[in-house]
């Protein structure tokens, strides 16, 4: 007679053993679904790519390739981290199974973009492996266990602000440019925030040139501060927001966050002292010309085309009622092109690198833009009818 112990049931099979390396051997494996959903291609794409940028392709720990992934209650929470910026964002999702599991974004990103169907089953086992199902195709990619994914930071006794997303993507738009990308300089590689006196003023500056522009907003004299937002978090906030709808700005010690919508984009801020940039304001003009945006910055293009890296600059030269924009290379070329300008004052000229001078004019909306100067060699201003100012350095006037 058989020993009762022998014979084991799993899964309506029968499988037999002797009793003594029983306790010893493994049963077949069936793997369970740890996690189940269904979702569009499309919704799941815009999703992972709203996350997916922060993610460096040198990160220092394989868990930090991964996009967090946590399905619970009919949707997918998603977030990804470099530990100094983080975005999470979620969208609507069939959950089948709630669990949670993070996989590598960039190759996640790559299959959901060629999938061939609309519909898109996702399925992760225990281990974190997650089988892609779409049409006729089949993936399996290997995960890593969400415990091993760095939380992001907390905000729950921080100073709050409340901006217009349309504001906010504005200061962003006009001053983001002149960010500096001079690593030894790192102050600089970001935008310097004050809340003061109940404004809000974004300054950047890479020390050829400087933007700035501010703006009224309601806080508690208590929430005034100075602040340095590092350029990467700066990139994923231009990305997300909108023109409707409100940020909730939190600060807390070195960390600030920014609420928007269903998103969030958590950043370490960058620590040093910020230098006076009111000092390479000038407090002067001597004179003020008034210029069409869109057609300065047509003739600005044209005529940079025939700079090279050796004469690096394009010549303004003021005359009554005009200015000519004039590019002149040894190697190359030259170019010439007036533009009709309110001017009045004496002849003279002034010259400025090329991407500097458009940068501005590329991110303004207004149709006419004002250019204060001193003489040849002071810094130039650009202006609008507000609260924007843009001071670019003078090259040295070639014969």
């Amino acid at each position: 007679m058989e020993p009762e112990c022998s014979k084991v049931h799993w899964k309506q099979k029968t499988y037999s053993y002797d009793c003594r390396f029983l306790s010893a051997t493994k049963l077949p494996s069936y793997p369970l679904s740890h996690m189940k959903f269904f979702i569009t291609k499309e919704a799941f794409l815009d999703a992972l790519q709203q996350v997916q940028h922060v993610v460096s392709n040198r990160a220092t720990l394989p868990i930090l390739s991964n996009v967090l992934i946590e399905a619970v209650g009919g949707k997918l929470r998603l977030t990804a981290t470099d530990l100094d910026v983080g975005v999470s964002g979620s969208v609507e999702a069939q959950v089948e199974k709630e669990g949670s599991t993070t996989l590598p974004v960039k190759r996640l990103v790559s299959i959901i973009r060629e999938l061939p169907a609309s519909e898109v089953e996702i399925s992760v086992d225990s281990k974190s492996h997650a089988s892609i199902k779409s049409g006729p195709s089949f993936f399996k990619i290997i995960g890593l266990g969400e415990d091993e994914f760095p939380p992001l930071p907390k905000f729950e006794e921080a100073n709050e602000f409340k901006i217009e997303q349309s504001v906010l993507l504005d200061a962003i738009k006009k001053t983001s440019y002149a960010i500096s990308t001079d690593e030894t300089r790192y102050v600089l590689n970001g935008i310097y925030v004050s809340f003061r006196g109940g404004k809000m003023t974004f300054v950047a500056t890479d020390g050829r040139r400087l933007a700035m522009v501010e703006n009224d907003l309601e806080y508690p004299a208590s929430h005034e501060t100075d602040i340095i937002i590092p350029s990467k978090a700066v990139n994923e906030l231009q990305r997300l927001l909108g023109s409707d709808g409100e940020v909730v700005v939190k600060l807390s010690g070195n960390q600030i966050s920014f609420e928007i919508n269903d998103s969030i984009i958590v950043s370490k801020l960058i620590e040093g002292n910020y230098p006076n940039y009111k000092q390479v304001i000038p407090g002067e003009k001597k004179e003020r010309i008034t210029i069409n945006r869109e057609e300065f910055l047509s003739t600005v293009r044209r005529v940079s085309l025939l700079t090279s890296e050796s004469s690096n600059s394009v010549k303004l030269s003021f005359s009554k009622g005009n200015i000519d924009v004039q590019a002149n290379s040894k190697d190359i070329g030259e170019a010439k092109e007036p533009v009709v300008a309110d001017y009045d004052g004496e002849d003279f000229a002034i010259a400025f690198n090329p991407e500097f001078l458009m940068a501005p004019l590329k991110n303004l909306a207004e149709e006419s833009v004002y250019i204060d100067l001193i003489d040849g060699m002071s810094p130039g201003v650009v202006r609008i009818d507000g609260t924007f100012l843009y001071v670019i350095m003078p090259m040295r006037v070639s014969a």
